[in-house]
């Protein structure tokens, strides 16, 4: 037997918070700011924001994404995939704590298994807190957990093509992959037009990384883009620190985009690039429950 998480589950503690950092958000949020609103909510530290799985990810942000997954399932939050988490009517209304999210938890996982065809009837009787904490490393994210290890299996000249035809499917024209070593960790530069009248200048970088990137390296490509462009992007598969963060909209000098390995798979989920869309279907199991009932 596993010894008890005398923390509780990470993974299931989460539900609450972030149906409660939707509704402090008017209802709808980006990934990013649901994250970041439960982090400020239960004052979560930058180092175990910063912490990662060893797949790259960053561990605090993996659990508050499967706790949408599971909330999405309980039509509390709107499956769009658009890249925005909103609430459903009852999502608005409901409030859970840790022991009705960890029922909604059992609950599905014990769908998905009988879904699976497995003989599991008697596999959560005994689930301790560790057992859910594990299951988020265990279980992938689909098609999204694979395409960004396929992207992380290219080789860095590669990377940067992928990019640059991301950048030119997001609207960039003249997207010029440079690759100079010795260039400030300057990858290439494209265009933006807003409008007919207004076009920015725009340098990227395109880090293949499995880590975090660190403030220290947000400020080096900033300092190497001054006035050179308007704009500067940084596309990385791994993630970024929260001093990173904070450092690419610091006050006072020229702002930076920050592109991570979750945000670069909704990029191509957006576009369908890469992706051949496909319609699926979950069970109402509840739908047929009154039909196995005897008159």
């Amino acid at each position: 037997m596993k010894s008890k998480n005398k923390e509780g589950a990470q993974f299931v503690r989460y539900f609450g918070p972030l149906l409660d950092a939707l509704r402090e958000l008017g209802g709808s949020a980006t990934p990013t700011e649901a994250s970041t609103k439960i982090a400020e909510s239960l004052k979560i530290s930058k180092a175990q924001q910063d912490e990662l799985l060893e797949s790259g990810s960053p561990r605090f942000h993996n659990q508050v994404q499967f706790s949408r997954f599971y909330l999405v399932r309980e039509g509390l939050i709107d499956g769009s995939k658009r890249g925005i988490w909103a609430l459903t009517p009852e999502g608005w209304k409901t409030n859970l704590d840790y022991q009705k999210s960890r029922e909604i938890f059992l609950k599905w996982v014990d769908i998905f298994a009988k879904a699976r065809k497995q003989d599991n009837a008697n596999k959560h009787q005994d689930v301790d807190d560790e057992d859910i904490d594990d299951a988020i490393e265990r279980v992938p994210f689909g098609h999204r957990s694979r395409l960004l290890e396929i992207i992380k299996e290219l080789s860095p000249a590669g990377f940067e093509r992928l990019c640059q035809r991301l950048l030119r499917e997001s609207g960039f024209t003249q997207v010029t992959v440079t690759g100079r070593s010795g260039d400030g960790g300057i990858d290439g530069i494209g265009i933006l037009e807003v409008n007919p009248f207004v076009s920015f200048r725009v340098l990227f970088q395109c880090k293949k990384y499995s880590g975090s990137v660190g403030a220290s390296h947000v400020r080096d490509f900033r300092g190497s883009m001054l006035g050179r462009a308007d704009k500067g992007i940084i596309i990385t598969t791994g993630s970024f620190t929260q001093d990173a963060q904070r450092e690419a909209t610091r006050d006072g000098a020229p702002p930076l985009e920050l592109v991570h390995g979750d945000k670069l798979v909704d990029m191509f989920e957006s576009l369908e690039l890469g992706l051949i869309p496909r319609k699926s279907y979950d069970i109402d199991e509840s739908f047929f429950a009154s039909f196995k009932e005897s008159k």
